[in-house]
């Protein structure tokens, strides 16, 4: 099953293309509040979040699916967040986790109802003053992965 995406599409990329920007999905029905377990979710709105900024970029729809035991229902959900460095959800399992890890997305737990703003304004001030962990290696990924394309435009080789 494939997401269906809504986007926004910009003329300005300045947010996006800042190494310290983080993209981040939010498991949420509303689009307002996390509310939704990861393998089960119907929706994730992403946004790309730095110091100072929280800008929606899109959201995902997903057909509800049979709860128990659809461990394929989890890669295209997996799918669908690539280029997310982190997704917020009410609960999540341990397979999902390590798919998840597995490429490159983070897994954060969040209170049913907790606020999408309240999140990102919580982000926001990790990333000014101290980054958890998780952060700090999603940041040093997304720069190392920017080198490398930089290198590749200027037309290095080995």
């Amino acid at each position: 099953m494939h997401a269906r995406r809504l986007a926004i599409v910009r003329d300005d990329q300045d947010v996006a293309e800042d190494r310290n920007a983080l993209r981040v999905a939010f498991a949420s029905s509303d689009r307002k509040s996390v509310d939704q377990h990861f393998g089960s979710a119907t929706s994730f709105v992403i946004y790309t979040i730095t110091d100072t900024t929280g800008q929606f970029e899109e959201a995902l729809e997903f057909a509800p699916e049979a709860q128990d035991g659809n461990e394929s229902k989890l890669a295209a959900r997996i799918e669908a967040l690539s280029g997310c460095k982190a997704v917020y959800v009410q609960a999540i399992g341990a397979s999902a986790i390590g798919q998840l890890q597995r490429s490159g997305v983070y897994a954060q737990k969040a209170e049913r109802g907790t606020p999408i703003a309240l999140l990102i304004a919580n982000l926001q001030g990790q990333l000014r003053s101290a980054p958890p962990a998780w952060i700090v290696k999603a940041l040093a990924e997304k720069k190392s992965a920017d080198r490398f394309d930089e290198m590749d435009e200027e037309g290095w080789d080995e």
